[in-house]
């Protein structure tokens, strides 16, 4: 199967589980747990939600994580702050990365937008370098986007 076609399979999967549910949480657990599944050479895939002025661990499957990352600081921060994904070759390159497992050797961040702000962000380890492509963030950010839009659902059950 090739990457578009796995990542076409994942967004009708994402849908399917999180079109009728409205929990945040709940729906953060399940793309993670999804994706943790099968995605081929990742070691850790989860969220981290943005509080105030720093990102704190969601729902995730892998190792332990860091618990709290300043807006700004590592990869998650960045994409935080700057509002975009963030797709990092080697994060030992990656100036002021943040280690959580000494293992992960690539990255790749995508925000979560609910009006306009950030809300989130999707954060995916690999211990390969080099692990993620144009074609794979074309592909989460699309996933995310359906996450996204249950979202707006949320705010209208209220």
């Amino acid at each position: 199967m090739s990457k578009d076609e796995l990542y076409q399979q994942l967004k009708l999967q994402v849908s399917a589980l999180i079109s009728t549910e409205h929990d945040m949480v709940a729906n953060m657990a399940n793309i993670s747990a999804l994706l943790f599944e099968f995605l081929p050479d990742i070691n850790w895939v989860g969220f981290y939600r943005s509080i105030e002025d720093e990102l704190v661990l969601g729902p995730f499957q892998g190792k332990v994580a860091c618990i709290r990352i300043p807006l700004g600081k590592g990869v998650c921060g960045t994409a935080a702050s700057e509002g975009k994904t963030q797709r990092i070759a080697d994060v030992h390159q990656f100036s002021g990365h943040i280690a959580c497992d000494a293992a992960s050797n690539s990255e790749i961040v995508i925000p979560v937008y609910h009006q306009e702000k950030v809300i989130a962000v999707l954060d995916i380890d690999s211990p390969i370098n080099d692990r993620f492509d144009a074609e794979d963030q074309r592909g989460l950010e699309s996933l995310v986007n359906v996450f996204e839009q249950t979202l707006h659902l949320e705010q209208q059950a209220i």
